[in-house]
């Protein structure tokens, strides 16, 4: 049985909760409320030093990485391919998921909000700003790269890992207000895969550990 250590709003672990739906792989969840800080308990950081989530456990090992897991999972239960077949498509298809996960979220994930907040003295406005500055710069991007790779999806006409990330990205701008209007491949994209079994099983708002009101975004 995978074990998949996660929190019900975390952009990570939304992203492995996509992936193993797609592959209809059952797995065990492990909340760690990352407000609270449950994610630096010493069991935790025994498994991931780290102690960000996710992290997913299988057969004695531990991944770690929300990137490695995808990849790892995909080479483990190939069906169906999460990857293109020809280097030039990963390469796309990689290039996506970089833009989300290396220029976009690490700007307004929960530690450098909390960051920009207690050691910067940025008020509500500023932080704001700040997260829509950067999620509006990259998205202007990735719209575009839909448009010239995308058939339903980000690349081609299936889920790709690129999906996997977009759409708990998505989540993450509605959640800061962020007028997605300016996008419309990416918009496109967002509703196809609503429609989705896979991707409507990973919401946040049907995770275990959900809170009430919030997960109603």
């Amino acid at each position: 049985m995978l074990k998949l250590h996660g929190y019900w709003r975390s952009s990570a672990a939304y992203r492995v909760r996509i992936a193993l739906n797609l592959k209809n792989l059952p797995y065990e969840q492990v909340s760690h409320d990352l407000r609270t800080g449950e994610q630096h308990s010493a069991a935790y950081k025994a498994l991931n030093p780290q102690g960000l989530v996710p992290a997913l456990e299988h057969d004695g090992e531990v991944i770690t990485q929300s990137q490695a897991i995808l990849e790892w999972l995909d080479e483990r239960f190939p069906e169906p391919a999460l990857l293109p077949a020809t280097p030039e498509a990963r390469a796309a298809v990689r290039a996506m998921c970089g833009l989300v996960a290396c220029d976009i979220h690490p700007l307004n994930n929960l530690r450098v909000l909390k960051a920009l907040k207690t050691d910067l003295m940025a008020d509500e406005n500023a932080i704001k700003r700040w997260t829509k500055g950067w999620i509006g710069e990259g998205f202007a991007a990735l719209d575009q790269l839909i448009a010239h790779h995308g058939h339903g999806y980000c690349f081609g006409n299936a889920p790709t890992l690129a999906d996997c990330l977009l759409i708990p990205q998505i989540f993450s701008a509605q959640r800061f207000e962020v007028d997605l209007k300016p996008y419309p491949n990416i918009r496109a994209v967002g509703e196809h895969c609503a429609d989705h079994p896979a991707f409507n099983r990973a919401h946040p708002r049907h995770q275990p550990d959900a809170d009430t009101v919030d997960a109603q975004v």
